[in-house]
């Protein structure tokens, strides 16, 4: 595979076939159009207009706007519609976290198409000829993507958690990475996609980092989400990248972004424009 079918992968959906979710004068996400006519059944919550769903939200405050919406998550959990919530909450947003209007559980936010956040770690260690990456294998009983490869470090960001906080508590959870270590990662940026999913459409942030490891430190994991890691030189991730989809999706758009800011793909590769515009399309 090319490193741009990857990117072309992530970023697969049909818009035409959504309805936009407008509250006041936001717009919050996309409904599949039969899920939209579904959803109109709750009519203290969402109402049919041309072109749109409006959603319907009475109170001042975050928690008291977002109760009906959330008991009506449970009920579509009772009709099978939903199959599970994970009980995590995730801010709804028109744009930043800081704007945050609501709060739906993590499992329905591509049902919504809600704009959702997360945080991948690149960790890697210097080594004489060249960097090398660590990579995990997800667990086999995973819910999502089982047995695929994954980074050192990858969470969603949920509601009312900082970055530095949930990154911390995810390098401990899913590498037994100490505080202070952890806090050592390095922000390079933001990786964006829009995916169509079995379940809706999932427009994505992924806030990216570095962290430089000591050539003695070996990941564990804490919560059962990986059952191994390896370490591997750069030129085999990327051999593994151009061999096939063997990376969890959107890992490969983070490590894509890696290999260009470390000159591993440079200018003079083929598709390195296409590569580096199409890490940050614009959400809807």
């Amino acid at each position: 595979m090319k490193y741009r079918d990857y990117i072309e992968q992530c970023n697969r959906h049909r818009l035409e076939e959504f309805t936009p979710l407008i509250y006041g004068r936001h717009r919050l996400g996309y409904l599949r159009k039969p899920f939209a006519r579904m959803v109109t059944a709750w009519g203290e919550l969402f109402r049919a207009a041309p072109g749109k769903v409006e959603l319907i939200a009475r109170g001042d405050g975050i928690d008291e706007r977002s109760g009906p919406w959330n008991q009506m998550l449970r009920e579509l959990v009772e009709q099978g519609v939903l199959e599970y919530l994970t009980g995590e909450p995730y801010p709804v947003t028109p744009a930043g976290r800081d704007q945050t209007l609501f709060v739906i559980d993590r499992a329905a936010a591509p049902l919504f198409g809600i704009r959702a956040f997360g945080q991948h770690i690149n960790g890697y260690v210097r080594a004489a000829d060249g960097l090398q990456l660590w990579v995990g294998k997800r667990s086999a009983d995973r819910r999502n993507f089982p047995g695929k490869l994954d980074h050192l470090v990858a969470g969603g960001l949920p509601y009312a958690v900082s970055l530095e906080a949930n990154l911390v508590k995810e390098c401990w959870e899913e590498a037994g990475i100490p505080a202070a270590l952890a806090r050592r990662a390095v922000p390079t940026g933001v990786v964006t996609y829009v995916a169509e999913s079995s379940r809706g459409l999932k427009p994505d942030t992924l806030y990216c980092y570095d962290l430089e490891l000591p050539k003695d430190f070996r990941p564990r994991c804490t919560d059962g989400e990986v059952e191994s890691f390896e370490l591997w030189p750069v030129e085999q991730v990327m051999e593994v990248l151009q061999a096939g989809p063997s990376f969890k999706l959107n890992c490969n758009l983070v490590i894509i972004d890696f290999l260009i800011r470390h000159g591993y793909i440079d200018p003079e590769h083929e598709d390195y424009l296409q590569l580096v515009s199409g890490l940050h399309p614009a959400l809807p």
